[in-house]
Order: C-alpha cells, then structure tokens, then sequence
C-alpha cells in the first residue's frame, strides 16, 4: 500500500508579491472593462492609452472614467452666428451655455466646453466699474474674450453635468481616439432631435458634435422659451461663478453688512426708433420712467426702511444718476470696493459675476424685469417685448396719451 507523501506546505508570499498580484488583477479588470466599453470593441492601442491617461496620471478633481461619451458644440459660446465683435451680452450667451449643458444631461453625456467666451466692446467699458470719481469713461477693458474658468467653477458645475473644456488634455485625447473609432468615433448631427439622439446608432458613438450651424445651440434648443422643460433653473450658472469671485462676493457682503438691493438694467434697453409718422417708439414703454431715482423710490420705499445701506448693481454710465436715492438710502455701488475687485476683475463680465451674487445675497432685492412669479420688479414691463410702444415718462399715463 502506497504511502501518502505528505504535502508540501507552501512558503507565505511576500507583502510585495502580494501587491504586484493585486496590481496585476487591476490591470486586467481594465482591460476587460475597457473591451466592453459602449463605444465598441475597441483595440488594444486605445485601451492602453485611455488606462495610462485616466489610471496613471495625476487627476484634477473630478475623476473621468474609460465609459464616458461626449458632447461637443463649439468651440466659443454661441453668439447667433456673429462675430465676437457684435455678440450680445452674458446673459444671452449664458442661455446658450444652460441649453448645451441641459443637452449633455439629457443625453447622459460629457460636456466639452468652449475654454473662451466671447465679449464685446461695448460690454466691456470700464465705466461701469469707476464711477468714483464721478466721470464718465470709455476706455475699456483689454481683449475682446476671456477664459470660461475665469468666470466659472468647472469642477463645481460638473458635480451637476460632468465637463471639460475644449483645451484639455483630456479632450486632446478623446479627440484622437475619436479619428481612431473612424465612424463609430463621431458623429456631426445638426437638425436631428435629441429624443433621436438617445437611439443606439448616436448613443454608442464617443462624440457627438452639433457644430453644424453657427445657430446650433438656437436651433436645436427650441424649447429653451417653455419653462416646463427647462431641466436647470436660471440661477444655476449665475451661482457656478469661479472661486475667487464667489470669495470676493463673499468680502462684499461682508463689509455691507444687512443690506438690500436693486438692478436696474438701462443702458441695453433703451433703444428707440420712429415710426412711419416720426413717432418715438419703444419696446419697453416704461423702463425709462420706472428705472429714474424719483420712480425707483416710489416702488421700494413700501418693502425698503429708509436708513438701509441699498447696494446698486447697474449698466447705467450717467455719473451721479441714482444719487436722489441717497436722501432715503446708504447708497454702494461695486466701485465702493476696488481694494477687493481690483486685484481680481479683469473685464466686465467677471464683475457681473460678483455683482449677481451680491444682489442675490441681500435681504430685500428689486429686479428690474420679472423672470418669477415671485420676483420684485422695478417695472411691469415684459421682458420679451416684440411690440413697439410710445413712451410713458409720468405717472398719468391716460393724460400724456391725450396730450
């Protein structure tokens, strides 16, 4: 009868054997995680190169993944198909910017970012700012566009909609493993409806690109207007300013303490054209009259105790304007407090950026246009207006129009 030899006791593998095992276990769950990736089978080249970029290199704060898919549109801020020169305002870029990123949520997507936002000219005077001295200016800021991360926290709005900018490396890369995929890498699809989007022939392809028309994000965005499908509320980008404009907002209110506010939005509103018989007209027949010092008063005085320090955000360049209101209020403006703008403020659209946050942090806050229900306004007068009206400058509207 055979003996049993006696089995062999197997020497304890090392602390260091141990991690090279778990590193190598890793490695190969990459691998096949990456095989299988919704993009397709992709070959071995790519995989290694997206495990060396996303495991191997040092990360910024918010972490990519082998599995994401991306949205491109653009490489700028939508401005109606115009040139830098004649865009409109932040506002009406900041619309496009919501209706991309609401995009990219509804299709589950990355959002690639234009790393730069178009400024024009004539929103970028410096005299919005220095009204210390009680002068006008028109000497502007230098450069007609700015970073997109010197107005906005991109690590702060991708822990709502993951993005990155158009001049990352991480974007270099998907941008060459797109060539790679050849037609399942991207795809240009201008006029096709997002609900299309979402059907296995767009969703597993890494890129989908809306860059078709220099309209697109207006184009493809048509409900941007229904406010029952708008997926992020108005106030979203408003409140992704950068940190250093968040801080010095926070200086602000700070140094003014209880406070309340107003903005009072003129300089772009106040455009008039004549009718066929030479009449004045305009599509905002009281903003002029409700935005001046003596009807600002009549509309607050109700909800503001007089004595309030009244903290004005406005584009109005008239020096010396809103100074009535100091008769009833303490009155602060954004110049009041260059020792924490100065160092920071590089254009006007950052300083828009602070201002916001100031006027949303006060107790009391009169808008000039409605937006909610719930809003205090200056005026009654619409938003979107597409009539043309004459002009009411008293309060007896019925006798000025007999007159």
């Amino acid at each position: 009868m055979a003996t049993m030899s006696k089995p062999q006791r197997t020497k304890p593998t090392s602390r260091s054997q141990r991690l090279v095992l778990l590193c190598i276990v890793i490695f190969a769950s990459l691998l096949l995680l990456s095989s299988v990736i919704s993009t397709g089978k992709l070959g071995l080249p790519y995989q290694q190169t997206l495990i060396d970029y996303f495991v191997r290199s040092s990360r910024g704060k918010r972490e990519h993944t082998l599995s994401e898919k991306y949205l491109y549109w653009g490489n700028r801020i939508d401005c109606p198909g115009k040139n830098c020169e004649t865009c409109a305002g932040l506002g009406h870029q900041e619309s496009s910017l919501r209706c991309a990123l609401e995009e990219a949520m509804f299709l589950n997507r990355t959002f690639v970012m234009p790393s730069g936002m178009c400024i024009n000219p004539i929103h970028n005077k410096k005299g919005i700012l220095d009204r210390s001295d009680n002068k006008t200016t028109e000497e502007g800021w230098v450069g007609s566009s700015c970073a997109m991360d010197s107005l906005y926290d991109i690590d702060l709005i991708s822990e709502k909609v993951p993005v990155i900018l158009d001049d990352s490396k991480t974007w270099h890369l998907v941008l060459s493993t797109s060539m790679k995929l050849e037609e399942r890498g991207i795809a240009h699809v201008y006029g096709v409806s997002r609900h299309r989007l979402t059907e296995s022939h767009y969703s597993n392809l890494l890129i989908i690109n809306r860059t078709a028309s220099p309209l697109a994000w207006f184009v493809e965005c048509k409900d941007r207007g229904n406010r029952s499908a708008v997926m992020l509320p108005y106030s979203f980008l408003p409140n992704m300013a950068a940190a250093n404009l968040r801080d010095a907002a926070e200086k602000i209110k700070a140094q003014l303490g209880d406070y309340d506010a107003i903005h009072v939005r003129r300089g772009d509103k106040l455009k008039t054209r004549k009718d066929r018989f030479g009449v004045e007209r305009i599509q905002f027949p009281h903003l002029d009259r409700d935005t001046r010092p003596e009807f600002i008063l009549h509309r607050i005085e109700k909800l503001i105790p007089p004595g309030r320090t009244l903290y004005i955000g406005s584009n109005e360049r008239t020096p010396g304007f809103f100074s009535p209101l100091a008769v009833r209020y303490k009155l602060a403006y954004s110049s009041n407090f260059s020792e924490v703008l100065d160092p920071i403020i590089k254009n006007n659209y950052q300083l828009f950026m602070v201002e916001r946050l100031v006027m949303m942090g006060a107790r009391t806050y009169f808008k000039t246009f409605r937006e909610y229900e719930t809003d205090l306004t200056l005026t009654d007068d619409p938003k979107k207006n597409k009539n043309w009206e004459i002009p009411v400058y008293t309060m007896d509207e019925r006798k000025e129009a007999a007159s």
